[in-house]
This record gives C-alpha cells, sequence and structure tokens, in this order.
C-alpha cells in the first residue's frame, strides 16, 4: 500500500509549511512527522512557497534535506507557489488547491505562525488547528503575531505547541491565552545523533584538522539573532591563544558566498585564517558535531530550546551559550553559560575544552532525556486529543 493512502481509522494530519530552507524549527517539525506518520497517523505537508531565498542563498524545495527526510518516510510533498516570494493574500487559485488538501484531513498543523495567513484568509474546513512555536521573541517576527492573534480570536486554534518554557512566557506575555499553551521539550534522534569516533576522524582528515586540535562548532544561519559578529570576534580571541585550535561554521549564508559573511571575518580580522572553516549547509551535522569537541551559540534573542546545543550534546561535545530562551536549563551540569562579551566567550571555550572529561558523564546521560521518543510520542498524544476535539472553549482558554 502507497505510503500517502489513509488507511480507515487513521487521523489525517496536514502541515503548513512557509518554506523549506535550513533551521532547527524546518528539522524538528519534518523529524516529528517522519516519526508520526504511518502510525495511527497519515501526515502530509504543504509548502506556501516552492522555493527559497535565505541568507545569500537560494534553494529548490526539492534540494532542502528535510524534504527529502519527509518524501523518503512517505509523505506527500507540495508547493502552492513554485517561487520564493508573492503577494500576503492568496489568489481564487491558490485557494482552491488550498481546499483540495483539505480532502481527508482531521488536524491541521502549521510550523510557527507564518502560515496562519493561509488559514486566516481561506479557513480550515471546520478542522482544529494546532501551531507549532520555535522562538521567544513574537514581537519580533513581522506580522507573524498579528496572524495569530486573528487565528485565536477566530476559535480554529486548538493548541500551540511551545518547544520551550521560554516560549510559553513569552506568548504568555504577549497576550496569548495561557490555555492554549503547551510545551513539548525539543529532542533529537539519538541513533543519529551520536558519539562516533570514525565520523570524527573522517571530517576531521577532510578538513586537515589534526586528531588532537581542539575544535569549536557554530551551526547557525547567517542571521541577526545569531549574533555573529560577537561568534567571530570570540573566534579571533581564541584562535589568537590556541594555535592549534579551530573554528567550523555552517548553516545557511555560512560560505564564501555571502559578503555580510565576509565584511564581518575582516572586521575580526579572520579574512585570511586557514583555521576558521565556512562550509555553509549540510546534510551531516552529527558529523560536525561528532568532530567537534565544543558547539557554540551566541546568540543576542530570539532563541526557545535551540537544537544545535542538543544535537551538539549528543554527540560529545560540550555545549557553550549566551543565556537566551531555555539555554541555561539545557546545558545546566553539562556545558557553560558565558556573558555576551569575546573574552568571555572565548574563555568559555577553553574551560570546556579543559573540563571535557569532567562533563562527559553528564553529557552520555544527557542522551536519555533529549532522545525524541518522549517528544513524539507527545505530540501524538496532543494530535489524538484535539482530532477527538479535546480542546478548551476559547473564553475558557483565556
Amino acid at each position: 500500500m502507497p505510503h500517502d493512502v489513509r488507511v480507515a481509522g487513521d487521523i489525517g494530519v496536514l502541515s503548513l509549511y512557509e518554506g523549506f530552507f535550513s533551521g532547527g524549527a524546518r528539522i524538528l517539525h519534518s523529524d516529528v512527522l517522519a516519526g508520526l506518520h504511518g502510525r495511527g497517523q497519515r501526515h502530509r505537508v504543504l509548502s506556501i512557497h516552492g522555493q527559497a531565498r535565505r541568507e545569500a542563498t537560494v534553494q529548490r524545495m526539492q534540494d532542502d534535506a528535510c524534504y527529502r527526510r519527509l518524501v523518503a518516510a512517505g509523505l506527500s510533498v507540495s508547493a502552492l507557489r513554485t517561487g520564493s516570494s508573492g503577494p500576503a493574500g492568496f489568489d481564487e487559485g491558490e485557494l482552491a488547491a488550498f481546499d483540495r488538501e483539505l480532502s481527508g484531513v482531521d488536524v491541521v498543523l502549521t510550523l510557527k505562525e507564518q502560515p496562519l495567513r493561509l488559514v486566516n484568509q481561506a479557513g480550515a474546513g471546520g478542522r482544529p488547528v494546532i501551531t507549532c512555536l520555535h522562538r521567544s521573541d513574537p514581537e519580533n517576527q513581522g506580522a507573524a503575531l498579528t496572524e495569530l492573534r486573528a487565528a485565536v480570536r477566530s476559535g480554529v486554534i486548538a493548541a500551540l505547541v511551545c518547544c520551550a518554557e521560554s516560549t510559553r512566557d513569552a506568548y504568555r506575555a504577549a497576550g496569548i491565552p495561557a490555555g492554549l499553551l503547551e510545551v513539548i521539550p525539543n529532542g533529537v534522534d539519538a541513533r543519529r545523533f551520536r558519539p562516533d569516533r570514525a565520523v570524527r576522524a573522517r571530517l576531521r582528515r577532510a578538513l586537515t584538522i589534526d586528531p588532537d586540535d581542539p575544535v569549536v562548532v557554530f551551526a547557525a544561519r547567517y542571521d541577526e539573532m545569531k549574533n555573529v559578529p560577537l561568534f567571530l570576534a570570540s573566534a579571533a580571541v581564541f584562535l589568537a591563544a590556541r594555535p592549534d585550535a579551530h573554528v567550523v561554521m555552517c548553516g545557511a549564508g555560512m560560505t564564501v558566498a555571502n559578503p555580510l559573511l565576509t565584511a564581518d571575518l575582516a572586521a575580526a580580522g579572520l579574512a585570511r585564517s586557514a583555521r576558521l572553516h565556512r562550509l555553509g549547509v549540510r546534510d551531516d551535522p552529527q558529523a560536525l558535531f561528532a568532530a567537534a569537541d565544543v558547539v557554540a551559540l551566541t546568540s543576542a534573542f530570539g532563541e526557545a530550546a535551540p537544537l544545535c546545543l542538543i544535537e551538539g550534546m549528543m554527540c560529545g561535545a560540550v555545549p557553550v551559550t549566551t543565556d537566551v530562551g531555555d539555554s541555561a536549563s539545557i546545558v545546566a551540569g553539562r556545558g557553560l553559560l558565558t556573558p555576551s562579551d569575546p573574552a568571555s566567550v572565548a574563555a568559555g571555550w577553553a574551560e570546556a575544552i579543559a573540563r571535557r572529561r569532567e562533563f562527559a558523564p553528564a553529557l552520555r546521560a544527557a542522551r536519555a532525556e533529549f532522545g525524541r521518543r518522549r517528544m513524539i510520542a507527545s505530540y501524538a498524544r496532543l494530535i489524538r486529543r484535539v482530532s477527538a476535539g479535546g480542546r478548551l472553549p476559547l473564553g475558557a482558554a483565556a
């Protein structure tokens, strides 16, 4: 039987994406869908855009790792628009296409609040909507919060999944009814993200890094919230103090093709550094983390439960981060928090490397806590509950 054929009794679920591009929320949501599909639920995905333009990178939906992951798991994935842009509103043809996608659907999921603009214009045909929230700065995302408030007022929202306590706190403070907000902590595939000596050695050889050289990995897209200038200033301090160390950057925009990153490197005095590696978007982040001694994050705002910290820990890298979102609770006893200045961040990396053996038992123990099994089970229960009509009336939620 084809994977996308619905079995009697299965719950039909349609996920709405704004687009496919590199990012922790898309990776996590796609992993959840792949874990749920075919186990009493039939999932498919509709992306508003079939192409994405982010951080000096243009990418077709079909070239994205999340797209390939979903298709390999048997999900149907389609796009409403072929390009990377379009009007805020939707025309009659697009609304008709969305209505066809709703056929056989019991529950609608939206990845973040941005796709709610389609739901708010078209409606969801009486289906309850679950929106998955992955940031801690609802006021800093353009019209997204306005769309969310409109969807809540209309009564279409059955639940809001928060990936972190900081997310729930921020949206509650923004006036979203507390009764709709439910925390499901992020988790990752422990079979994929794990210490691997062979992978560690192979990737280091590929980058011409000696087996014992200290390595710091920064997995992030080129975005203001990630505070790339702070990371590079910290890297300059760290590399100057450790002539044997290397810094690896990956993610959308972390390439020689990004002129903004090139300018940042020049400002930090790292334009010619052979020990700073720009790798761009990678389909094998587990290999980078397995090769690392430290997984670093220097974000200034917006983070909730940063996936890079969890993935890095699962692979044996010590997390060192600024205090954003739920980062403090994620790294507690397993890594370090640092102030947001280059000297402190660089000192944190050096301390983490020196104490790596000390942190190792806690990193191993974290594998059970941050594995994806409990996360996927929680999503499954929520979808079943909502499908069965288990949601608070809007007045009670308020």
